[in-house]
């Protein structure tokens, strides 16, 4: 099913008014000001995919922090653990009760390396535990300003190491008082109105996650598990954006489905895959679509099977189920492939049919009409032969027709 997302981006400067992050908040609509989720997890997992998955954190970030609210059903559960340590700076909520095991949750994440914000945060006995885990607090200067409460507030956190983030700043002279009183960084309608960013996303299909979900916890053949990408284009193409995203942290470029399986790991897919279903659709695409995409990768790689190794072939697979990914998501394929951060060849076939594996889609797409003189023409460059073509076609039907598309 194809859909849009929305996220909510509002900016956080420092004293020379410079962008050093942004609040993130989910969007039910292109029009809408606020979140419409009575339930904080929802929301927050909302967001978390379509930061990881959707929008691409490149785009949404490039380099600044990403500030997202959590809850405390959110901060006790592994959905934090994908987002990249070096960016995220997890937002306590102000109605959070600082209980023990809510207090060694936080310490164990900033001891992975996040950071933690309290949000619309006022110091009182009950609240006061939370200062000795946080890096950020938020202080909402509409609600603290008058009649000291602000001054007060801020006398007492600088008793401890925290930095200091004035909420809802709106003129210059709220401005001017929070910077006389030593705030660190500003939020508010004074320096920018929260803009909201969309993006087509296709979504997977519930019954492939809750596949996929079984054979994670039953500890699966890696190869196995590929079985199950490569009928969900959807999920290919979030695996790949995730695990290539510029949080991520890896050394190395990933260029197939097994890899990205690998290096990720049994425990960190898990999480991913559950996190994903909260927002999965009862469709990925409409089912002819999909057919034919997941052809297309099948025949893409078969054509291949006795010229190249077994990572290019891999890599065919993408190219053939990817080359629908425009029809998929209704927008061009250079906007998609932005996004997306595939290898070199992998784009010059996607946008020109050109490089190692362009050749090898043309074929593919070929086969898909009735010009028989063109495969033929398209088979001799590759030095095929169009009986083996017309095999490896069948062969790709065939095992479409195997994984019950």
């Amino acid at each position: 099913m194809q859909d849009k997302v929305f996220i909510g981006r509002q900016p956080i400067v420092d004293r020379q008014q410079k962008i050093i992050g942004y609040e993130l908040l989910f969007r039910r609509d292109s029009a809408a000001t606020d979140a419409a989720f009575n339930d904080n997890m929802l929301a927050t997992s909302k967001v978390l995919v379509n930061t990881l998955s959707n929008m691409g954190a490149k785009w949404l970030l490039g380099d600044k922090l990403a500030f997202i609210n959590a809850s405390t059903s959110v901060l006790m559960s592994d959905f934090l653990e994908l987002l990249p340590t070096n960016r995220a700076v997890l937002e306590i909520l102000e109605s959070t009760r600082p209980t023990p095991e809510l207090l060694a949750r936080c310490r164990n994440l900033r001891t992975q390396g996040y950071r933690l914000a309290l949000d619309d945060f006022e110091l009182t006995p009950e609240s006061a535990p939370l200062l000795e885990v946080a890096n950020f607090v938020k202080l909402d200067i509409q609600q603290l300003n008058g009649g000291g409460k602000l001054e007060a507030n801020v006398r007492m956190l600088a008793k401890h190491p925290v930095k200091l983030i004035a909420e809802k700043v709106e003129t210059r002279q709220e401005h001017n008082l929070c910077e006389k009183l030593g705030f660190s960084y500003y939020q508010g309608y004074y320096f920018a109105h929260p803009e909201t960013l969309s993006a087509k996303v296709i979504n997977p299909a519930y019954a492939i996650v809750l596949e996929l979900l079984n054979k994670v916890r039953k500890n699966a053949e890696i190869k196995d598990i590929e079985v199950s990408f490569k009928r969900d284009v959807a999920l290919s193409f979030k695996l790949l954006r995730y695990i290539n995203s510029v949080g991520f942290g890896l050394s190395c470029e990933i260029q197939s489905i097994r890899h990205a399986l690998a290096i990720l790991g049994y425990q960190q897919l898990y999480r991913w895959l559950t996190l994903l279903l909260v927002t999965a659709g009862e469709g990925s695409t409409p089912p002819a679509l999909m057919k034919t995409a997941v052809t297309r990768g099948r025949l893409t790689e078969l054509l291949a099977q006795d010229m190249l190794e077994s990572a290019d072939r891999d890599n065919l697979f993408i190219v053939g189920v990817f080359s629908l990914l425009d029809a998929m998501l209704g927008m061009p394929m250079d906007q998609i492939l932005d996004n997306l951060f595939l290898p070199e060849q992998i784009s010059d076939a996607l946008l020109h049919r050109q490089g190692i594996y362009g050749p090898f889609l043309e074929l593919t797409e070929a086969c898909e009409g009735d010009d028989l003189s063109r495969i033929e023409m398209l088979a001799s460059s590759l030095q095929l032969d169009p009986l083996a073509v017309n095999q490896a076609h069948l062969a790709a039907l065939t095992w479409v027709e195997t994984l019950g598309i």
